[in-house]
This record gives structure tokens, C-alpha cells and sequence, in this order.
């Protein structure tokens, strides 16, 4: 098993742990369903930063689709970010997305650098970022 392989396992079962999950493909699934709704909302530069960043198998669910800058929501509100997360991981409950999400969100961050902790920040409409920077 390689390490990074071990790495992803204790990931997900970080993330099944703290949001309280029957199994480690649960984790996995809202972890996409994050990096998807993640990925229609950050530039093209902060998003491929961000993936460089990432596992590979993460980075394909982050740069998956995309959305023309200037029809990027600037003014994103958690509740619309939950509902991106819920139809993503295939969860229909907003209430769960937005836990499931801050618990993603801290495990994101804790896997990349400072800096590019505050560009995904930048990127992010304001509602949106305060919840990144409270993760």
C-alpha cells in the first residue's frame, strides 16, 4: 500500500470520525461532492494551484467542471454552497452538507500551505469564505 493511499484511508476515516458516518465510502463521497461544488466556484489559477496541492484523485473531482468567470457567483451563500454539496454527494439534506462541508473544509486545509489556504480564501464569496476560515 503506498502512502499515499495510507494517507487517504486515515483521511476518510478522519472525516467519517468527525461527521459522525457509517464508512469510509460515505467520507469519500461528500469529500467529491465538496472539491465539485469547491471547483465551480474558484478561479481557473486558484483552482489548479489548489489541485497541484491535492491527491490526484482529488484533484479530478476538484477541476471536473467549470464555470465561466464572469457568471462566477460572487455573493455565494453557505445555504447555496450546502445545496451545490448535497446534489454533488448525493445527499439531499442542506443541514448535513453544511457540516459535512466545514468538517472537509478543515481537512482540506490541513493538507495544504498557509498561502494557499488564503487564495482559495480570496476566491470565495464572502458568506463562503468566513465558513473556509472557520473550518
Amino acid at each position: 500500500m503506498s502512502n499515499q493511499t495510507t494517507a487517504l484511508d486515515s483521511y476518510y476515516e478522519n472525516v467519517m470520525r468527525l461527521g459522525n458516518l457509517r464508512t469510509p465510502a460515505h467520507a469519500e463521497r461528500v469529500t467529491f461532492g465538496v472539491l465539485r461544488s469547491l471547483g465551480f466556484v474558484l478561479s481557473g489559477s486558484t483552482k489548479k494551484k489548489l489541485a497541484k496541492a491535492l491527491p490526484e484523485e482529488w484533484a479530478f473531482h476538484l477541476t471536473r467542471g467549470w464555470r465561466l468567470i464572469n457568471i462566477r457567483h460572487k455573493n455565494l451563500t453557505v445555504d447555496e454552497f450546502a445545496k451545490d454539496v448535497s446534489l454533488h454527494s448525493g445527499n439531499t439534506d442542506r443541514a448535513v452538507a453544511k457540516v459535512m462541508t466545514k468538517i472537509v473544509f478543515g481537512q482540506i486545509k490541513s493538507q495544504i500551505d498557509h498561502g494557499l489556504i488564503r487564495d482559495v480564501a480570496k476566491d470565495l464569496s464572502p458568506e463562503v469564505r468566513d465558513f473556509w476560515n472557520a473550518a
